[in-house]
């Protein structure tokens, strides 16, 4: 059976990994590869169901779209929050 530590351990490595996929999707848009390649694949559809939402969030409440996009910055930031404030608490 699972203790509470290591459901604390597996969202955390969870978090770490969405995380540094976040990162390394930002890095993508640098180098642009091709979007047929499965490894890019995997990263879009594993960071896109995380990232649209608060790009649409950013767009009604602040009405930015340019051509920054803060949504990987504030998913980082949300997501170490989850995290730290209310797994951390809860558990």
């Amino acid at each position: 059976m699972f203790t509470r530590i290591d459901i604390i351990n597996a969202l955390y490595y969870l978090i770490r990994i969405i995380n540094l996929l976040i990162l390394v999707r930002v890095l993508m848009t640098w180098i642009n590869p091709s979007p047929r390649n499965p490894i890019v694949q995997f990263i879009l559809s594993v960071t896109e169901p995380i990232l649209s939402p608060i790009r649409h969030l950013i767009y009604n409440v602040f009405g930015y779209n340019g051509m920054i996009d803060f949504s990987p910055i504030l998913a980082i930031f949300l997501l170490n929050f989850l995290f730290d404030f209310v797994i951390l608490r809860l558990l």
